[in-house]
């Protein structure tokens, strides 16, 4: 009975995301959910109390998909931080392509809520663009970087960047200027730290 219900919810999810993405929290009524999923709006309200705690679980769940995405981009290419800021951009780039494509849905949806900063939604939200700047500050300290958590930001503004200028100008090149910028704000880094690294080993001279 708990893999029928298990089955149950998580078609209900699927189905919600692609209403949510596609037509946004506001416009993507219970109602066709339900139908989308195929189940009863009785059924639906029995496994999430609300439309507000729906949107909050889909984006738990899509947030458990992309960072398997992520790590799966990341894993065929060097430890190098060039190497994974190259994948991460060629693959947004590829991402975008895509017919339908209208951006992130946790920054859409946070839009979207921007005047109810404690919805379910906007937590998700948070959760998900936290864990992504700290996955990218982890690889990135592996090596020679200095700050590594803030060469993360940066590079966070940079995808976060790409998802809005793409929508606006539907130009796809956005990812390389990006992927370019990120791959000098790493070489900056290095450099930094091997001075910083170079001036400790130098001796004192009077």
């Amino acid at each position: 009975m708990r893999s029928v219900t298990s089955g149950t919810k998580r078609h209900i999810l699927e189905a919600a995301y692609k209403l949510f993405y596609k037509a946004g929290f506001a416009r993507a009524s219970v109602d066709a959910i339900a139908d989308a999923a195929g189940v009863t709006k009785r059924t639906l309200y029995y496994h999430f109390s609300s439309k507000d705690e729906l949107l909050g679980a889909v984006l738990d769940l899509q947030h458990e998909l992309v960072m398997a995405t992520i790590q799966r981009w990341a894993k065929p290419v060097s430890a190098e931080p060039s190497a994974i800021v190259e994948v991460l951009f060629r693959e947004f780039a590829q991402w975008a392509k895509q017919r339908g494509w209208q951006g992130s849905g946790f920054t859409r949806a946070a839009m979207e809520l921007a005047d109810s900063p404690g919805h379910p939604a906007r937590a998700a939200a948070r959760r998900h663009k936290a864990t992504v700047e700290n996955w990218l500050a982890a690889q990135f300290s592996r090596n020679d970087v200095k700050n590594p958590q803030q060469l993360a930001r940066q590079v966070m503004l940079l995808v976060e960047g790409c998802h809005s200028l793409i929508l606006i100008h539907g130009d796809k090149g956005y990812t390389e200027t990006a992927s370019r910028t990120a791959r000098l704000l790493i070489d900056l880094s290095s450099q930094r730290s091997a001075e910083t690294v170079t001036r400790r080993n130098s001796p004192i001279r009077s």
